[in-house]
């Protein structure tokens, strides 16, 4: 697959801008702050209906316009397809493919196919647990649509049950007691939330899966092959660890360390299980966790608590890593996400847009050229950087010369 055609009105810098795309490599080059960055967002945000940069959509928008549109030229094989999406400030965002009626912007999920690779990225080697669980959420998302859904669900029932935990603290505090009522429903969210939870599980386990052998083989191709870049799934089903007493300094949003991060032995392999036995482990620990849950008024079990540990050798990547390390650390997620998508068996001509987004300014000449000839036979490889010379020999190809505005082919 590739993309033929980009075109963005009033999304970030762009009031009004055309790219023509071909196969192969396609090098976008400007001084920074033209809006390089903004055209791969742009199509990064086709794949996943998510920015890399930005946690919601209203950046996204020209400041000013009520609405932003982007709109993409697809071609696999012998077929195009041509989907748009209309990002709204004051409304639900709004989707068209084949210039068809409008759709929910989530039906647009898996036309087009992209994995991005930005100086963002190396949150997902030194950044909190969210970020690594998102990095599997979104690729989830890409690879298989539903999990759209997947995701969804479980947020909806984890904010209701939230919710709920956090009136019955109220409750506590202030009449000394918790209600029977609340006890009832608590119970019945809990076996929503139990549901829900072994589905986002069992996905991101069964990627994980697919996932380590190419992050190890990627790593190993970038680097001198030293250090065995290996993943590891902790989960808070496991009862020890989600109510170990670190685990309840580190709140929801992550500012702490990982509470399973530290724990050294390897967890049991839940993979292994099924939806049905994943479920059960979770009404189990939901019941364990209820007195300090309500203590705190907040989920302390599932899947948005879970960590992906990376590790290099023997040491947790995070906080061991050097800066050298990490680059190729996350440089290896996204390409075993490149090739995770290209082996995929539900999609004829499957293999995804390779966007490479200021990567080779950090990296050392050798880095380079062996990044280089890892992905320069991809079927469409975009990379941006501010000078030319930054870009090894080896992906030479079409040039795009970003302007203040606008772009300029300077052709192959």
């Amino acid at each position: 697959m590739f993309l033929e055609h980009l075109s963005l009105t009033d999304f970030r810098s762009y009031q009004q801008v055309d790219l023509a795309l071909s196969p192969g490599v396609t090098v976008l080059v400007g001084s920074n702050g033209l809006g390089k960055t903004n055209l791969v967002e742009a199509i990064g945000y086709l794949s996943t209906l998510s920015s890399h940069r930005v946690s919601s959509d209203a950046p996204l928008l020209r400041f000013g316009a009520e609405r932003a549109l982007v709109r993409a030229q697809l071609v696999r094989g012998a077929q195009k397809v041509m989907v748009e999406v209309e990002i709204n400030a004051s409304r639900a965002n709004r989707a068209r493919i084949n210039r068809a009626n409008p759709v929910r912007a989530r039906d647009i999920l898996g036309i087009c196919r992209s994995v991005l690779f930005a100086p963002e990225d190396l949150a997902l080697v030194k950044g909190d647990p969210s970020n690594r669980r998102r990095f599997l959420d979104d690729l989830l998302v890409v690879m298989l649509p539903k999990h759209a859904l997947t995701r969804s669900d479980y947020d909806k029932v984890l904010k209701q049950r939230n919710a709920l935990l956090k009136s019955a603290r109220a409750q506590h505090f202030s009449r000394n007691g918790v209600s029977e009522g609340h006890l009832a429903t608590l119970d019945v969210w809990d076996a929503h939330l139990a549901v829900a939870a072994a589905h986002l599980l069992s996905a991101r386990l069964e990627l994980l899966n697919l996932l380590r052998p190419h992050m190890a083989e990627a790593y190993a191709q970038l680097t001198d092959g030293s250090k065995l870049l290996r993943a590891i799934y902790r989960s808070s089903i496991d009862a020890d660890l989600a109510f170990s007493p670190e685990s309840h300094d580190a709140g929801p949003s992550d500012t702490q360390d990982s509470p399973f991060a530290a724990q050294g032995q390897e967890p049991a392999d839940l993979s292994l299980c099924s939806i049905e036995e994943l479920t059960e482990k979770f009404v189990a620990a939901l019941a364990v966790s209820r007195t300090r849950e309500l203590e705190r008024g907040m989920s302390l079990v599932g899947p948005h608590r879970d960590e992906l540990e990376l590790l290099l050798g023997v040491a947790p990547a995070r906080g061991y890593a050097s800066h050298g390390e990490s680059w190729s650390v996350a440089l290896a997620l996204r390409l075993a996400s490149f090739y995770v998508l290209s082996e995929d068996k539900h999609v004829a001509n499957n293999q995804p847009i390779l966007i490479l987004d200021d990567v080779f300014a950090e990296l050392d000449a050798q880095r380079r050229r062996k990044l280089a000839l890892m992905v320069a036979d991809a079927e469409q490889v975009l990379v941006t950087a501010a000078v030319g010379e930054d870009i090894p020999p080896e992906l030479s190809g079409a040039q795009v010369q970003v302007i203040p505005g606008g772009v300029v082919s300077n052709g192959g």
